[in-house]
């Protein structure tokens, strides 16, 4: 069975020839730049530096004799624009603060300021501020938050949706160009179009912006879903009302090649509990997601992708009622997030896609063992009738051992 026709089957609720695996598909499913580059030292693969494709997280490009090693079934399908608004080309080289010289696009330009930390800015534009810093100590960007004061009266929702207008022309040709590449794959296709993620708190900032306008601060914004409730409304209309219509421009250039399309990586959970009430995202955030969702079924055989980390047990039945068919990274370490219950009360309903180790804790800390006996745990209760993709819960991050990430791999294949 081909890894295309592995992940329909796994979409499908149907039992493959054996667990597909994504690592690279999605923003979500990404290994560090670091680790990607001891992965290809482990399995002897040609020396090179390591392409950073999303600097935002510093995750690396995973190229087809890894994917080969790792035993892949994805690839991520878009038109290379990162989170701070630029395109991955003219690629050109950059020493990291941990050492590590690595590739990254012509417009990633970088200063650092008196304490040592890197500030990269928007659209490579150096004559702005800049929109991110990574501490001299750090594997990462953080956000750089630029909000200008709030005047209530003068608040518009339109400042808010400023970075989600409609698709122009030359990023039409950007993705019949990536369809073409891509169109005879035999890996399944996950797009990421862009502009669906309602809230989405990593692009609050709006990092790709010279001059963001609106509310842009997290703890801003997260008090604005409840004080502000009718402007976040106005928003996700505005919002989503653009993303329907770039759809329904790109569809006659993608049509059916995709299999997966990422709708949004917006968090409603904590390590212990949940930033709303389940009523709060019905009313606020499920309208607008099932708008799109609705859309993307009723015009396409696309399976759309919800990413959302934390303890959020209690949503998935809204989930499933807008319209998502998988969700992703299934943090198994959150409370109430018991894996045999997930998969009991939802897995005929919804797609787990990820779940499979876990890299707050087991990953970076355990030992091999310790990373092989959970991967078999949960592959052993998330295959079950179907409906799983193996993936790690979020990145795999910086400083992680390889051996403990070859021996999840490792194990995948020992399960399968």
């Amino acid at each position: 069975m081909k890894s295309k026709e592995r992940v329909i089957q796994a979409l499908n609720h149907k039992i493959p020839d054996k667990i597909p695996v994504d690592f690279g598909g999605t923003g979500q499913t990404g290994i560090h730049i670091s680790c990607v580059e001891a992965l290809r030292d482990y399995y002897g693969l040609e020396k090179r530096p390591v392409r950073a494709i999303e600097p935002y997280q510093m995750l690396g490009l995973i190229e087809d004799d890894l994917k080969e090693c790792i035993g892949i079934d994805t690839l991520a399908t878009d038109i290379g624009y990162t989170m701070f608004g630029f395109r991955n080309e003219n690629w050109k080289e950059w020493k990291a603060p941990w050492g590590q010289v690595v590739l990254v696009a012509g417009d990633f330009n970088t200063i650092i300021d008196e304490n040592g930390d890197f500030l990269i800015f928007p659209q490579g534009d150096m004559t702005v501020p800049p929109s991110g810093k990574m501490p001299k100590s750090s594997y990462f960007f953080d956000a750089i938050i630029r909000q200008a004061e709030i005047i209530e009266e003068k608040l518009n929702p339109e400042y808010n949706t400023e970075e989600f207008g409609l698709i122009s022309d030359n990023d039409i040709s950007l993705w019949k160009k990536e369809i073409r590449k891509n169109s005879n794959s035999e890996k399944a296709l996950v797009a990421n179009t862009g502009g669906t993620a309602l809230g989405d708190i990593a692009l609050v900032p709006a990092v790709n912006l010279k001059h963001p306008r609106g509310i842009r601060s997290i703890e801003e914004w997260y008090m604005s879903t409840i004080t502000r409730q009718e402007y976040v409304h106005r928003v996700f209309d505005i919002q989503s009302d653009i993303a329907v219509r770039n759809l329904e421009k790109l569809l006659p250039v993608i049509g059916n090649t995709i299999d997966v399309v990422f709708i949004c990586g917006t968090d409603f959970g904590t390590q212990s509990s949940t930033f709303c009430s389940v009523e709060t995202y019905r009313d606020l955030w499920m309208p607008y997601y099932k708008r799109i969702n609705d859309w993307i079924h009723k015009n396409t055989s696309w399976k759309t992708f919800k990413h959302c980390c934390g303890s959020i047990k209690s949503f998935i039945p809204s989930f499933i009622d807008s319209g998502f068919d998988i969700l992703n990274p299934v943090q198994i370490s959150a409370a109430n997030m018991d894996a045999k219950e997930l998969k009991s009360e939802f897995g005929e309903k919804i797609v787990f896609w990820g779940g499979g180790a876990d890299t707050q804790k087991t990953l970076p800390f355990g030992r091999p063992d310790d990373v092989r006996k959970e991967v078999l745990e949960r592959c052993e209760i998330f295959s079950q009738h179907g409906g799983f993709v193996f993936s790690s819960i979020h990145n795999i991050q910086a400083n992680t051992p390889v051996e403990n990430i070859v021996a999840m791999f490792n194990a995948v294949k020992e399960f399968n």
